[in-house]
């Protein structure tokens, strides 16, 4: 394997500023549960396209955390069991992001959502050098 490409840390950075803003969401009186399901989806995205960065794999320009997943696979396939968290999450990449009559999610949503992240974060970045956790 060449060199890994270093705009893997920049990939997980912003994954990071995803992590603490719904840190900070969770702190607050008042959470806007959209707003934390929306990050835990972002987190993830990023956090997978870090992976492929550092593996200097085509960067897909998708919100779709199934196919990242899926490129992210083709690495580690290992990573496969994550596709029915990655399946959940998806619809947290557009749908809440704007009214809806449908469907506004719930705390428990949102836990779920981060508890998800927490789990898919974990595992890509145990597969990433020492120091970058």
């Amino acid at each position: 394997m060449s060199a890994p490409d270093p705009a893997w840390r920049a990939w997980l950075a912003k994954a990071g500023s995803d992590i603490l803003n719904i840190q900070n969401n969770l702190r607050s009186s008042l959470v806007p549960w959209d707003t934390v399901c929306y990050h835990a989806q972002q987190a993830v995205e990023k956090t997978f396209k870090a992976y492929l960065v550092f593996h200097r794999k085509p960067l897909l320009r998708t919100h779709d955390v199934v196919a990242l997943l899926a490129a992210c696979c083709a690495v580690e396939p290992e990573l496969a069991d994550l596709d029915t968290t990655c399946q959940r999450l998806n619809a947290f990449a557009t749908e809440v992001r704007y009214p809806s009559d449908i469907y506004e999610p719930t705390e428990q949503d949102a836990r779920e959502a981060v508890a998800a992240l927490e789990r898919i974060h974990e595992r890509v970045v145990a597969r990433l050098p020492v120091g970058s956790r």
